[in-house]
């Protein structure tokens, strides 16, 4: 078979949540955008449980909303956890945070083969060259070492290369491709987990209206997952330590089930339920080393990472996709931005490194705190007051934190008004209709008296910035997050220098 070679503007290195984000937002803004993605999908992935910065921020801003409200996925209003010093499970309900109340107080769980697919294929709608059972081998380098484009193998075994601007590697933790960048990858000292995880059919529930939030449950050796995807399905994991990794081998089932019988709580949801055996996507059960860590280069010249190939945090919180979907953002902002020469290229990269690094940091300082299990709840909201450096209760900063809204973005806070901005000006986006949905707070009122920590001012002071909005038909003036920093456009697909605004 013949080869052939191509010059794009950017390739981007596989298609799930971070790959589609970054290939649609570069494809929008006119560039020759090809993402090759090794797979066929549907395929099966983890990472099911979504926070409310992607639902109604990433999403609405990629144009797939209503996709996601009719594919009847799971409605999450929060999380419950057995952990700490209580026995009793404790709730959190979005709508506590102040940036999600009201019709975004949710998100999903979602079975990630159709939430990979919609964002994929909505990647090509909007002009990506999607390109699956696309195998990339290695990346293509100048004599001065920037990467110029990389080498793949299609379905049919022919090798291709193709030449360009930007290469962007969202191709997980497994592929290499991630060492172009000349860095190193570091592992956290403290979180090196395993975890060994299957599917059952006919668990049990939470109580209405929390029947859709995803339980966690500590127990000696780790902790357990409890993730209903469907009325009928539901994703159970067990994560454990290293040092306890040897217990998982052999029989992966009979460890699970060993690890299930540790909890309360887990158990007594499986009483009545099957493991999944079959021929599906979830008839296995897999393990994954979950061990957190963060590449010590982000970018290099011609090459960003985003999702897995950059960095990995404990899913205790399920941010996995989160920091995948804004990276894409960050990195199409900044590709944007180079491209159009608006903005300079280490001026753009130092952008998105500085917002991602930050992003993974908060979430790494404040499960430092969370895997504590000898603390009481309020220990942990107190923490989460601490990383965000938020101005309201310690409740609201601990909801604000796990749905991914601490950074103001509006982005990620305010997706439907990103969208709709975008949408005037380039008039090929309807405005997404949001979800309306309850707004009650029981779980959180009854939590209270355990939320009464002072305000506490020690960490990451950009993050104490909030959204100034000068009211209808004007911009929001949305400071940087970093001294000395970039702000996002208008329309939330590039970065401009900040406007000082008379006081």
């Amino acid at each position: 078979m013949e080869s052939r070679k191509e010059q794009v503007d950017v390739v981007v290195v596989g298609g799930g949540p971070g790959g589609s984000t970054v290939a649609t937002l570069l494809a929008r803004r006119g560039h020759s955008v090809v993402l090759l993605e090794k797979e066929k999908f549907p395929r099966y992935q983890i990472g099911e449980s979504l926070l409310p910065a992607t639902v109604h921020g990433v999403c609405k801003l990629l144009g797939v909303t209503e996709e996601m409200e009719a594919a009847g996925f799971m409605y999450k209003r929060g999380g419950s956890f057995r952990w700490g010093t209580n026995p009793v499970p404790w709730n959190f309900l979005f709508s506590i945070s102040p940036e999600y109340s009201g019709p975004t107080s949710n998100a999903y769980q979602v079975e990630r083969a159709r939430f990979d697919e919609i964002l994929l294929r909505n990647a090509a709608r909007c002009g990506a060259d999607v390109r699956e059972e696309c195998d990339v081998t290695g990346s293509l380098q100048a004599d001065d070492g920037r990467v110029t484009g990389v080498s793949y193998r299609d379905a049919d075994g022919g090798e291709h290369e193709i030449s360009a601007t930007y290469v962007v590697d969202a191709s997980g933790n497994r592929s290499s491709l991630w060492r172009a960048t000349g860095g190193e990858r570091k592992y956290s000292e403290h979180f090196q987990n395993v975890a060994v995880f299957g599917y059952f059919n006919g668990g049990g529930r939470l109580p209405e209206p929390n029947s859709g939030n995803i339980l966690c449950e500590a127990f000696d050796e780790g902790w357990l997952w409890y993730i209903p995807l469907t009325d009928d399905l539901t994703s159970v994991g067990a994560v454990i330590s290293r040092e306890n990794a040897s217990q998982i081998q052999g029989d992966r089932e009979a460890a699970l089930m060993k690890f299930v019988d540790r909890s309360s709580y887990v158990k007594d949801m499986l009483t009545d339920a099957t493991r999944v055996n079959d021929d599906s996507m979830y008839g296995e059960v897999r393990i994954r080393k979950d061990y957190s860590y963060a590449n010590t280069r982000f970018h290099a010249p011609g090459i960003v990472l985003i999702g897995d190939a950059a960095c990995f945090i404990d899913p205790v919180f399920s941010t996995g996709v989160h920091l995948a979907t804004y990276a894409g953002v960050l990195a199409a902002r900044s590709i944007n931005s180079v491209l159009e020469k608006s903005v300079s290229e280490e001026r753009a990269f130092a952008e998105f490194d500085g917002r991602y690094r930050r992003e993974y940091s908060v979430f790494y300082e404040f499960l430092s705190s969370f895997y504590h299990m000898d603390q009481a709840e309020d220990s942990y909201f107190w923490r989460a007051r601490k990383v965000t450096n938020l101005p309201q209760s310690s409740f609201e900063a601990f909801v604000s934190l796990v749905a991914g809204g601490s950074s103001k973005e509006r982005v990620l806070t305010d997706g439907a008004q990103v969208a709709e901005r975008f949408a005037r000006s380039a008039e090929d986006i309807s405005r997404a209709a949001e979800r309306t949905g309850g707004m009650e707070t029981d779980s959180g009122q009854r939590m209270n008296h355990l939320f009464s920590a002072p305000v506490v001012r020690e960490v990451m002071e950009e993050m104490n910035a909030l959204q100034a909005n000068s009211g209808e038909g004007t911009e929001v003036v949305e400071p940087p997050l970093l001294e000395g920093g970039l702000v996002p456009t208008p329309d939330g697909l590039g970065w401009a220098e900040p406007v000082s605004v008379p006081v």
